[in-house]
């Protein structure tokens, strides 16, 4: 996994502090950034109003740090369905399911995998990958992980619908 910034580490603390789990932070723009923070709660869900909270939390933080120079947006969202996986728990949460990955650096002449997440290990993930040679388990060290997310499935819709509803318990 890539070396925390400085920025990431002011942010992280004040996200868990707020009781929610950093799913991932970017920076992007030139002039003008945006700082897009996705999170989500410990039962995985993320709504609007924890939207909300979170980004009057993070804004407290960022002004009395000010570590920005210049105009910058602040951008708070839910991971959504077919969420990015940053982190080990995030592939082990999400074994059996599919998912994209994109590496740093080509293997096998390729840098683009598409399959089921049939493991982890401690520096890794174990997916089975199916290609025009048929079916076989890769291995991806998280190191060598550019960008990985799931791939939107019936069973993954089905999934997150029943813990939709469990999150939001008895009526």
């Amino acid at each position: 996994m890539d070396v925390q910034s400085p920025l990431e580490a002011l942010v992280q603390p004040a996200v868990e502090a707020a009781g929610f789990r950093l799913v991932r932070f970017r920076v992007t723009g030139g002039k003008r950034k945006t700082l897009q923070i996705m999170a989500e709660r410990a039962d995985g869900q993320m709504d609007v109003e924890d939207c909300a909270k979170l980004s009057r939390e993070l804004s407290g933080v960022l002004e009395a740090a000010d570590p920005i120079e210049g105009d910058y947006v602040l951008e708070v969202s839910s991971p959504g369905i077919d969420r990015p996986l940053t982190q080990p728990d995030d592939y082990l949460r999400f074994v059996e399911h599919e998912a994209r990955v994109e590496l740093k650096n080509p293997k096998d002449g390729r840098k683009r995998f598409k399959g089921r997440i049939a493991g982890v290990e401690p520096t890794a993930v174990v997916m089975e990958v199916v290609d025009e040679k048929g079916k076989e388990l890769q291995r991806f060290a998280f190191d060598d992980i550019a960008e990985a997310k799931l791939v939107l499935t019936d069973k993954l819709i089905e999934e997150s619908l029943k813990a939709k509803e469990g999150a939001k318990g008895p009526h």
